[in-house]
């Protein structure tokens, strides 16, 4: 989780596979919910190739993408 100076929060996932399914990201939607005023986006970590953002609004990030 990482948290900005205003408080708010970035919570992120870590998977070991490429995609993100719905079951991956549960407790990311659990926290949004219970946090709507908190948290300003969340994230997860897979070993895919492609950056999306997910229907529900929540960033799949490839590892490679965060540097060597």
């Amino acid at each position: 989780m990482v948290q900005r100076d205003d408080g708010n929060i970035v919570p992120i996932e870590v998977k070991l596979a490429p995609t993100a399914a719905d079951s991956d990201v549960a407790h990311l939607r659990w926290l949004r919910a219970e946090l709507p005023d908190h948290v300003a986006d969340a994230a997860v970590l897979t070993t895919g190739r492609e950056a999306y953002r997910r229907p529900d609004g929540i960033a799949v990030i490839p590892l490679a993408l965060l540097g060597p």
